[in-house]
């Protein structure tokens, strides 16, 4: 589950640094011997080449991160707040709202080993009194930078109509992670949105409810409440982060 983090976020460079390196440089010095790269001529070619190389792998290991989903950054937002355990982490899943983010208990260790592997994350064994080794995690420097670049994804239209569970994820993680500021802007990202998305629905229902049967439209009309409600809870909750401000001040 990592929701679709923006690809354009130039923070999201961290996220492929330790896989880029090696492969680029081989490739490159491979393209060199072959093509006929032989004078400081060539150099301009050489470093379109090796953009062009950088360019691919930095979008295949966005990819995977996209493969993951919304539960490899969910870990991430928990690690940030504190280290913790495999098992730690699976009680969390398995007993609050959370699990909505992960297809299974079974899918954390998976998960936690796919952040391992792309430098996100970092497992440590703890020595404990008991026979068992309990295996600690915590998050890395690029993990933070991936998370950080998730948080100020855009909120789109699409995030509106299709994935506002993920939304909700992403403003749980803000204040630790990016501060009070950037959540009341990503509030007012998300009531605007909403606001211009719940007119197309009430125009839909005036122009079909007569051809809708009840079921449909009572369906409509509790969605049309739905975003009403939520509208307005972005709308107080921006307040609520004003009076803390100002009784601070």
């Amino acid at each position: 589950m990592l929701s679709r983090a923006s690809a354009h976020s130039p923070n999201f460079r961290l996220l492929g640094v330790k896989l880029l390196r090696p492969a680029t440089v081989c490739v490159c010095q491979t393209q060199k011997r072959d093509s006929g790269f032989r004078s400081s001529g060539d150099s301009g070619e050489l470093r379109a080449f090796l953009l062009r190389v950088d360019s691919i792998q930095r979008n295949n290991t966005l990819r995977t991160m996209d493969d993951a989903s919304q539960l490899g950054y969910a870990l991430l937002g928990l690690l940030n707040q504190q280290s913790m355990s495999g098992y730690d982490l699976k009680k969390i899943f398995t007993s609050t709202a959370m699990g909505s983010f992960s297809d299974s208990p079974g899918a954390i260790y998976p998960a936690l080993t796919r952040l391992e592997k792309h430098g996100l994350a970092r497992g440590t064994v703890e020595e404990t009194t008991s026979l068992r080794k309990r295996r600690v995690f915590e998050i890395t420097p690029a993990g933070l930078a991936a998370l950080k670049a998730w948080l100020q994804s855009p909120i789109t239209r699409d995030d509106v109509m299709r994935r506002v569970g993920d939304l909700m994820l992403r403003f749980s993680f803000m204040d630790q992670t990016l501060g009070e500021k950037r959540a009341v802007q990503f509030l007012n990202e998300l009531a605007e949105q909403v606001a211009a998305y719940i007119p197309s629905l009430k125009q839909f229902l005036e122009s079909h409810a007569s051809e809708m049967p009840n079921s449909g439209r009572l369906a409509l009309e509790c969605g049309i409440q739905e975003y009403e409600l939520r509208l307005r809870w972005a709308r107080e909750s921006v307040a609520l982060y004003e009076r803390k401000k100002r009784k601070r001040a």
